[in-house]
């Protein structure tokens, strides 16, 4: 299977787990039936200018696509949103002819500052699974296969020891 791991932070230099989860992408190992392509979408776009043609082919030649970014404010950094708007075009990814992504995997790798026991329907209003229900709606919009999210949880306050087996938990989700 061949991965597309699209990472949406704006600052990966102030990063921990984003950084490592990415780092544990770029390291996973391959083979002649995996591949895996990385990118760091804030520092190819940093003047927020999305190079369109060159997003869409790139996941016009991969399988999986995974957006990983971290949960500000129960929604992803702006260039995410910015990257759906301009990539997932009329046409392109959906509408009449619009069937790029039919038949691809997509899912999210995630981080949340807090436990999940804020995620509940009694704390905040909302489970992670409903918080990120608009990437599962885009993926079934565009007729694309949606995964189940790779989630960090409490990702400022984890450990040394415990971001090393979250990173190698989440080379075990791309692998899979």
């Amino acid at each position: 299977m061949k991965t597309l791991v699209l990472v949406f932070h704006p600052d990966m230099s102030r990063s921990r787990a984003n950084a490592a989860l990415m780092a544990a992408a770029q390291n996973l190992p391959v083979d002649d039936d995996t591949t895996i392509t990385v990118r760091d979408e804030y520092a190819l776009y940093p003047d927020g200018k999305i190079d369109v043609v060159a997003e869409q082919q790139l996941i016009e030649s991969h399988d999986r696509i995974v957006l990983q970014f971290p949960l500000y404010w129960y929604s992803s950094p702006a260039l995410l949103k910015e990257w759906e708007d301009q990539v997932l075009a009329f046409g392109w990814a959906y509408g009449p002819d619009g069937k790029a992504l039919e038949g691809k995997e997509i899912t999210v790798a995630t981080t949340a500052g807090g436990p999940e026991s804020e995620y509940q329907p009694e704390d905040n209003g909302a489970t992670m699974r409903e918080v990120l229900s608009p990437y599962r709606m885009m993926a079934r919009y565009v007729h694309a296969a949606w995964r189940e999210p790779f989630v960090v949880f409490g990702a400022m306050e984890l450990s040394d020891e415990a971001l090393a087996e979250t990173a190698k938990q989440y080379q075990a989700f791309l692998s899979a």
